[in-house]
């Protein structure tokens, strides 16, 4: 006994803090950033790809330049801007403002330098100039880091670097400019909605995870915690007396305990719909030693409204089994989930309604049938049927529709 006890304050202790204990520099926490650096190696990739064209047609064209000599050096200087932004752009902590407007600032001026080193009579006849498609390459970083917006404020401003160089709008400058804005809205587009989905394939890895943490530590608590509580509550009860009042508060954490352990275990793994609301766990609060709870092992979607009028309804049908049949009454609720409905039935072991009792108490102004529990099914467009046998207990079923919205007075719509 006393190691179980030892095994619940060291080993699930520690391993609840590490559970909900997120280090914010985990490897874990970084892991949605992994499909960005793909991106960025592929953006690397294209800028050395356009680099060597760029390269081969100032091979095969550079003797038509004006300045034949200056066309090379504006080669090596796209080599060395491309060495550098290749290792800048690999660290996250450098994919900022600064690094990507020097990009723009950069490429604008080795373009803008084509006019003069390829001359404007060369430029008038088609010839392409230097940097050709390597002028593209800080649109798609700044699509990559800032989004698509930004992506096509880049391309606009680098296709108006290009007609100044050509010094006239016509169908190649245009052709350019079209295609790196749609390139920087495709790319960034594509890179928003990569990143989305890895959060959301990160975030199901953390809920996996800690879904398997809990049902280690539930397998932990019940082979130690739970058995203690019903010790203590079989123990108290033989004694009778103090004994017996302890015993009784130790069953009624064991159930909570209980319920709460098995609701975190069969619903972790489950996406939670919006708006809706498991009535297990709902109900699952009324648990206790004298209160018996059977609801299936799947999730019992309800709108949230909906959930806490019938959660309330069986608190009112609870409390009238306590003050009528007893602090220490037994109860059952039994929640069944049908196809278009949901079926919820309270049953006590007291002696019974007497005939027309229900009857008085509404006439006594004692709304805790007609109005807390009646009242609530009935808003939501259920139905309550109480069946009572002298001696034999009571029966409460309460039926309600399945229904996905609710209007301000918690009503049904159509």
């Amino acid at each position: 006994m006393t190691t179980n006890a030892n095994y619940w304050r060291t080993h699930c202790a520690e391993r609840l803090m590490r559970l909900f204990t997120a280090r914010p520099d985990s490897p874990d926490r970084q892991a949605p950033e992994a499909f960005e650096v793909t991106l960025w190696r592929a953006l690397a990739v294209f800028r050395l790809a356009t680099l060597a064209y760029a390269a081969i047609l100032t091979a095969r064209n550079f003797q038509s330049y004006d300045r034949p000599l200056a066309g090379w050096v504006i080669i090596a200087g796209m080599t060395a801007w491309s060495a550098v932004t290749v290792s800048a752009y690999a660290r996250p902590s450098a994919r900022s403002w600064p690094l990507l407007t020097a990009d723009l600032v950069v490429t604008g001026a080795l373009l803008l330098a084509s006019r003069w080193v390829v001359g404007s009579a060369a430029l008038s006849t088609g010839m392409p100039t230097v940097p050709i498609a390597w002028m593209a390459c800080p649109v798609l970083a700044v699509a990559v880091a800032r989004g698509r917006r930004w992506g096509s404020a880049a391309a606009v401003m680098m296709g108006a670097c290009d007609l100044l160089v050509r010094g006239q709008l016509n169908q190649v400058t245009l052709t350019g400019t079209v295609i790196m804005v749609v390139a920087a809205i495709a790319v960034g587009h594509v890179a928003r909605l990569a990143t989305d989905v890895q959060v959301r394939l990160q975030r199901a890895t953390e809920l996996e995870a800690a879904t398997r943490e809990r049902e280690r530590l539930a397998r932990g608590i019940h082979d130690s915690v739970l058995q203690v509580l019903a010790l203590v509550q079989r123990r108290g009860a033989e004694l009778g007396g103090e004994a017996a009042e302890l015993g009784r508060l130790a069953g009624a954490q064991e159930a909570a305990l209980r319920a709460l352990v098995s609701s975190d275990a069969g619903t972790a793994a489950t996406v939670v719909p919006a708006g809706l609301v498991d009535l297990r766990i709902a109900l699952g609060r009324h648990a206790s030693a004298e209160v018996f709870l059977a609801a299936p092992a799947t999730p019992v979607w309800l709108p949230a409204p909906q959930a806490e009028d019938i959660a309330g309804a069986v608190a009112s049908a609870l409390d009238n089994v306590r003050r009528h049949v007893g602090p220490r009454a037994r109860a059952w609720v039994l929640v069944e989930d049908e196809d278009d409905s949901v079926r919820v039935t309270v049953r006590d072991d007291g002696p019974g309604i007497p005939a027309g009792r229900l009857e008085e108490a509404a006439a006594e102004g004692r709304l805790g049938v007609s109005q807390s529990i009646r009242g609530r099914i009935r808003d939501l467009g259920g139905t309550v049927s109480i069946t009572t046998v002298p001696g034999q207990g009571t029966e409460l079923e309460m039926r309600v529709a399945r229904t996905r919205h609710l209007g301000p007075d918690r009503t049904p719509l159509p």
